[in-house]
């Protein structure tokens, strides 16, 4: 009933504000006017900021907002934050191997997965970013023990985090739950600090003398995931995905690199770059220094329309939100744009949805239902090409899905890990 999206939690601060102001008129005496004045501000200011996490579709549970607050970014945001499997500054792999070795550890990770908190540097970008790792159960599991897993890279929003994927998307918990359906694969799943501070905005992009936030993102991250996890080399086998200004690198990443990736989700993206934001000063910079060319080439609607007809691409995921006129337009054209060069590219718009996290959360689970069982094949495809590296047997085995709900419009990095955490 009082949960941050409540409507009764919007009218109990109401009416508490209300009571204290009419003490306030009522009262005679100055300092139990001045009290009440003070009191009042609370609710007044809980009011606003509740507003704003309803407008946005943010937090939807006091847990989710607890564990982003406090940096527990481990957990769902449904329930309370679990014990964690591990503690420690040992490497990941180290600290795996640990894990394996634990029966108590390692079946809860056979169980509800296992994420892990990682500093990650880039040698050549010289870029120092937090990296969330979230290694599905069947990662522990003995049918998986020689399987290299997909990849999903997940680029989050501005302003934003890459625990919102956790907590307030709630991508973990949605994707397990798909994989104990049958609906979707295993896979791991990477959550990169975009952006590496809260008022900085790079879109994914290599500023022009400034940070070099592509090589960082497309090239360096990969290769270290895929060094330091089993899980496919960057190809065929992996993907990227986003909301809002995640959106737009998704698709800016997977068109640039399609070599690295094989699938690209964007959620409520833009398909245009916008100026970057960076502080020390803070000011807005163009991300190209006026180099037209740069721009042409990380602007996936010129990218894709001088693409020749029959080049490869990644196969893309679309959606959006009905209610956002502007998301809708932007994605209905890259969609346009698209189709000529790809059949069949699933659109999905997601009715009376806005550009928030409501809207995200709701078209997650028709992504991943899409997107796992095509990165399993590609998995099992490149595994039968290039090593002997099985495909887990029996229910494990991808099969097709049919894709429900699809609208169309008409016309070598250095590592520190840092905290490793329990996720369910």
């Amino acid at each position: 009933m009082l949960e941050p999206q409540s409507t009764g939690l919007f009218v109990l601060l109401l009416v508490v504000f209300g009571g204290l102001i009419w003490w306030l008129l009522v009262t005679r005496q100055p300092v139990l006017r001045l009290l009440a004045a003070c009191l009042a501000f609370v609710p007044a200011m809980l009011f606003g900021v509740v507003a704003v996490n309803k407008y946005y579709g943010y937090y939807q549970t006091w847990g989710a907002a607890l564990a982003d607050l406090t940096n527990q970014g481990g957990t769902t945001g449904t329930t309370a934050p679990p014990p964690a499997l591990a503690a420690g500054t040992a490497n990941s792999g180290a600290e795996l191997s640990t894990l394996t070795r634990s029966d108590t550890y390692l079946k809860l990770a056979q169980q509800q997965g296992y994420t892990l908190h990682l500093i990650l540097t880039g040698p050549r970008s010289h870029i120092t970013r937090s990296v969330y790792v979230y290694l599905p159960p069947e990662y522990f599991q003995p049918g998986y023990r020689a399987y290299r897993f997909p990849v999903i890279e997940l680029i989050h929003g501005q302003p934003g985090e890459p625990q919102d994927w956790i907590n307030v998307v709630g991508i973990t918990a949605t994707m397990d739950r798909l994989v104990s359906q049958g609906r979707a694969k295993p896979a791991v799943l990477v959550m990169p600090d975009a952006n590496g501070a809260p008022r900085i905005s790079l879109q994914c992009l290599n500023q022009v003398r400034g940070p070099q936030d592509l090589t960082y993102l497309a090239r360096e991250l990969p290769l270290a995931i895929a060094h330091r996890f089993r899980v496919e080399p960057p190809g065929p086998a992996w993907a990227v995905a986003g909301y809002s200004e995640g959106g737009f690198c998704a698709a800016n990443m997977a068109l640039r690199f399609p070599g690295r990736y094989g699938f690209a989700g964007v959620m409520s993206g833009y398909f245009r770059p916008d100026h970057n934001q960076l502080e020390f000063p803070l000011r807005q910079v163009s991300p190209f220094g006026g180099n037209r060319k740069l721009a042409a080439e990380n602007t996936p609607l010129d990218e894709i329309r001088k693409l020749r007809l029959g080049t490869p691409v990644p196969q893309f995921w679309l959606g959006a939100g009905t209610a956002n006129q502007e998301d809708v337009a932007n994605t209905e054209l890259f969609w346009q744009k698209l189709s000529l060069r790809q059949a069949s590219v699933p659109l999905i718009l997601t009715t009376g949805g806005g550009h928030d996290m409501t809207t995200w959360r709701a078209e997650v689970p028709d992504m991943l239902a899409w997107m796992t069982p095509r990165l399993a094949r590609a998995a099992a495809a490149e595994a039968a090409a290039h090593g002997p590296h099985p495909h887990p047997s029996g229910s494990a085995a991808p099969h097709r899905h049919h894709q429900r709900h699809h609208r169309r419009p008409k016309p070598a990095l250095a590592a520190q890990q840092v905290a490793a955490q329990h996720s369910s």
